[in-house]
């Protein structure tokens, strides 16, 4: 049986993860990967596969981290950082690609998701390892947070994709135009807060 204090870790662990999956890129990111399917299943399913390779890259990186007793240095934390709005822009400009030629990219759909999600994870794997220090006692410990943290981020996250999904679906089925409008608008918050988001890194890392 748990120990009290170490259940409560890991709800603690669980409820960041949700909240954790409602920050503005990862809701955007996945916005544009949502926007490109037909099916409600599969919007929902590359929410988890997000999920995955979020939670995978926390682990790999989160727990060496730790286990060596070491921290990731700030300039290499913010660079990780500026990847993610690389990719918000990538995202946004395939998704405008996509719209224009009226044939969404549905190959290695799920693929796609779980390395949005890995450059997720490696992004916010610094401010995780602080948290998991400032909480955990032990490494087994450190594990289970953050192994407890990546499964909130997953079934937020299939929350999320799932109702991001439904204005897509119905859309498509009903209103072509509305649709084309609604990825327009997806992958246009995509490229702005790509944008953004590289700016405010970027003058924390050079400035």
């Amino acid at each position: 049986m748990l120990e009290s204090g170490l259940l409560s870790i890991l709800l603690l662990g669980f409820t960041l993860g949700i909240k954790h999956s409602t920050e503005p890129d990862h809701i955007i990111a996945v916005s544009t990967i949502a926007s490109q399917t037909k099916r409600l299943v599969r919007s929902s399913l590359s929410g988890v596969f997000w999920g995955l390779g979020h939670t995978l890259m926390l682990l790999l990186f989160g727990v060496t981290v730790i286990a060596l007793n070491q921290h990731i240095p700030g300039p290499l934390a913010l660079s990780l950082e500026l990847a993610v709005g690389i990719m918000l822009i990538y995202l946004g400009f395939t998704g405008f690609k996509d719209n224009k030629q009226q044939r969404p990219n549905t190959q290695h759909y799920h693929k796609k998701s779980f390395i949005i999600g890995g450059i997720h994870g490696l992004a916010g794997s610094a401010a995780l390892v602080l948290l998991t220090t400032a909480q955990a006692q032990t490494e087994l410990q450190a594990f289970l947070f953050i192994l407890i943290f990546g499964a909130g981020t997953i079934v937020g996250m299939l929350l999320f994709t799932t109702v991001l999904g439904l204005p897509f679906l119905i859309t498509s089925q009903a209103q072509k135009k509305i649709h084309s409008n609604l990825i327009r608008i997806s992958s246009a918050a995509s490229v702005l807060y790509g944008v953004y988001y590289i700016f405010e890194v970027g003058s924390d890392l050079f400035l």
